[in-house]
Order: structure tokens, then C-alpha cells, then sequence
């Protein structure tokens, strides 16, 4: 039995998000049958994480099992064709042995939330980046960003009502870059709550126009309350930009 891993990029706009549910197209279960197309075999694609409704990635990685023979560049190949009408690729293979899991050998995860800033809309844009109508204080956002990282129990941005067993985390990094009118948020950590980065995102877009303060993020964090942070900003602007293993 042969562990094919695959990189992954889509674009999340017209699927239901990556995991298979019933009556609703979603990134995985449309690969899954591409893949079964060109192997002639029935797999269970294993992915990294979940991405909602909207969410897009640059660097998903899944992995199944296969006792087929094919070469990977034929099953890259063969795979990408049947999704030529679709917003999915696979944009490298390789093959590991069993040990590696896609879901549970993950160490590290990036995420960017891209925003434009304009007084009109930009209809190129509008399906991947959030638009603001002005330009917030973007220092005083990355000021704040520096307070998320650590280790920490990040109950405060998780969606309401969700299950988990634990919602400590650890982030590495998180910051904002601005290039011209648009503004870019990249955080990376151990591992996300549901609607986590969403949250993050709208409660330091309050710091940046002066709705909030440091004091109230940190106030906010050790709250432990949802309904103290900010809004949920939309799902659009977000992407899976990389998924990093071993040490």
C-alpha cells in the first residue's frame, strides 16, 4: 500500500468548504472522485484541516492510500485534467511512507487574511480579500497582534457553540504587512479554533480604527468570552497559505 501526499491549492468561493457532507460540493469529495477516475480505485482523502465555505488555500496537504502502480506525475496529471473546470489543483505529489498523516503530523500552520483599502469596490478582488473603505492604524494593529502570540487559551475567538475539548493554542507569529492599498495578515501557530483567525482579524481591525484598545485585547483574552471580542470577518479573505511538518 502506497501513502501519496498531495499539495493542494483552490479557491473556496463555490464549495461548501473541504470536508465531505451530504447534498453540498466540497473541495474534498471533489477530489476524491478525480482521483478515483484516473487510479480506478476508491479513496478517503485525509487533509491537513478543515477550511470553511469561501476559505481558499494556497498550501492544503491530504494524503490516501493506494495500492495502484501509477507513476505520480501521471496521477498529478491525470487528476489536474479532470479538474480543469474546477478551482482546484494539485500543485506537487509525493510519496510518504505510513507514519505520515496529513492531520495528526501537521506541526505548524500558516494563514494570511488579505483586505484592500478603496472607496469603491474592486470586482477582481472581491471573491479573496475583504474591502475596508478606509485605511485603519495599521501599527497599532500589529502592536496588539504581538499580545496574541504565545501559548494561551484562545476560547475568546472561538465561534460559539462549537465543540472542543481544549481551546489552549500556541501562536508563533502574527503581523501585518501593507503593500500599496492592501493589507495582508499572516499568523502562524500550532493549530486554529474554529473561526479563530476570522475573530483575530476583526478584533484588531477595532484596535485599527480606534474602537478598542491593547488593554481591552488583553482583557478580552483572559476573559475567555466570545462575546468580548469582535466580529467575524468574512470568510473570503482568508487562505491556507502553507502546512509545515516534522521539527
Amino acid at each position: 500500500m502506497r501513502r501519496i501526499v498531495l499539495k493542494i491549492e483552490y479557491k473556496g468561493k463555490n464549495y461548501c468548504g473541504w470536508q465531505k457532507q451530504k447534498n453540498a460540493k466540497t473541495v474534498q469529495e471533489t477530489l476524491e472522485k478525480a482521483i478515483e477516475k484516473i487510479i480506478n480505485e476508491q479513496v478517503k482523502l485525509i487533509g491537513s484541516g478543515r477550511t470553511d465555505t469561501y476559505v481558499s488555500a494556497k498550501g492544503q496537504i491530504a494524503h490516501f492510500d493506494t495500492k495502484s502502480n501509477l507513476n505520480l506525475l501521471n496521477i498529478k496529471n491525470g487528476v489536474n485534467s479532470c479538474l480543469i473546470n474546477e478551482d482546484i489543483s494539485i500543485i506537487d505529489i509525493f510519496e510518504k511512507d505510513q507514519n505520515f498523516d496529513a492531520r495528526k503530523s501537521a506541526k505548524r500552520k500558516t494563514y494570511e487574511y488579505k483586505m484592500y483599502v478603496s472607496s469603491s469596490k474592486s470586482p477582481l478582488r472581491e471573491d479573496l480579500y475583504l474591502h475596508l473603505k478606509k485605511m485603519p492604524d495599521v501599527s497599532k494593529m500589529n502592536e496588539a497582534a504581538k499580545l496574541i502570540i504565545g501559548e494561551k487559551d484562545f476560547k475568546c475567538f472561538c465561534a460559539s457553540n462549537t465543540s472542543v475539548k481544549g481551546t489552549v493554542r500556541t501562536i508563533y507569529s502574527a503581523f501585518f504587512e501593507v503593500k500599496d492599498d492592501e493589507i495582508i495578515f499572516t499568523i502562524c501557530g500550532s493549530g486554529f479554533l474554529y473561526n479563530m483567525v476570522r475573530i483575530i482579524v476583526g478584533t484588531l481591525l477595532d484596535i485599527g480604527y480606534l474602537k478598542l484598545t491593547k488593554d481591552d485585547l488583553v482583557k478580552i483574552i483572559e476573559s475567555k468570552n466570545r462575546n468580548n471580542a469582535s466580529k467575524t470577518v468574512a470568510a473570503k479573505g482568508l487562505c491556507l497559505k502553507s502546512v509545515e511538518y516534522g521539527d
